[in-house]
């Protein structure tokens, strides 16, 4: 089942998935790293050489908006966002020429006690490089809204689109 597909009822506890694909080049680096975070390691082929990464590195936080656009793109009618999350690491630099993609690993899942639309899901986002490494890790908490017409949303109450 594709992730567009998904609504609060179709999460396991211990599901694992992965999506998407990104390519991150130097142009795509820099380009980020001159308007966020324009350190010498990001910004700066020759400076970079100098320091402990011994090369162009992408910023951190390059890598999270990379997460967040493979997570968001499939992303359906269920999606109600997210209040937050917790445990963002950063586990390995991202060079020119990695490859990254997204594997969630579904930790909790429980119906809200105050809006019986929806439920929250709590995962576990890997981002992984071509060589299986885990360059990112963060936990996150997603609201989604359940399957029209089931137990907690047994009238279909919530349109196709969203909540009302």
């Amino acid at each position: 089942m594709e992730l567009r597909e998904r609504w609060f009822d179709d999460f396991e506890v211990g599901e694992e998935f992965e999506i998407g694909s990104h390519l991150m080049t130097q142009e795509r680096i820099v380009s980020f790293a001159e308007e966020f975070d324009p350190q010498r390691f990001h910004v700066d082929v020759e400076a970079a050489r100098e320091t402990i990464y011994g090369g162009l590195i992408a910023s951190g936080w390059h890598t999270g908006a990379v997460m967040m656009k493979l997570l968001a793109t499939p992303l359906g009618p269920s999606s109600l966002g997210s209040p937050g999350g917790r445990e963002l690491k950063w586990l390995a630099p991202v060079r020119p020429g990695d490859e990254l993609r997204l594997r969630i690993t579904v930790l909790d899942a429980n119906p809200s006690t105050s809006k019986p639309d929806r439920g929250v899901v709590v995962y576990r986002n890997d981002v992984l490089n071509q060589r299986d490494q885990i360059v990112m890790s963060f936990e996150s908490v997603m609201l989604l809204l359940r399957r029209p017409g089931t137990a907690g949303d047994p009238e279909g109450l919530t349109p196709p689109g969203g909540p009302r």
